[in-house]
């Protein structure tokens, strides 16, 4: 694990969110309500990059390809349910906005995280 300068605080207003890529891992951060988030930038089912084809409103968090909706807060999705964002530590050292992220390369991650997990309950709300 290794930490990684994002930005600086001022550039990520509260109901914001900024789109980067650090060593290959595609990341959205999010300010909710004064609190940063970071969570892995694709959408677990399609892969729809959540900051090009995303909006946020301050609370959720809609990937714009299929319209799959995620809590800001805990990165759980909301509809489907079932799928989860991958999150990675954040922290504010001096102004600046840094994410821990693994030492493994982005795309054996991403393998092992990005899961829909219909046997743990995951279905579409009607």
């Amino acid at each position: 694990m290794g930490w990684h300068k994002v930005c600086h605080i001022e550039g990520l207003w509260e109901g914001e969110m900024l789109g980067c890529k650090i060593n290959g891992y595609e990341l959205v951060l999010l300010n909710v309500k004064g609190e940063l988030r970071a969570y892995y930038g694709l959408c677990p089912h399609a892969l729809g990059r959540l900051t090009e084809e995303g909006i946020f409103d301050g609370e959720r968090l809609v990937c714009g390809v299929h319209l799959w909706e995620f809590d800001a807060c805990s990165g759980k999705s909301i509809n489907p349910c079932g799928a989860e964002l991958p999150a990675f530590p954040v922290q504010v050292r001096e102004g600046e906005v840094y994410v821990e992220l693994p030492d493994m390369p982005a795309r054996e991650w991403a393998l092992r995280n990005l899961r829909f997990d219909a046997a743990k309950g995951g279905s579409y709300d009607e």
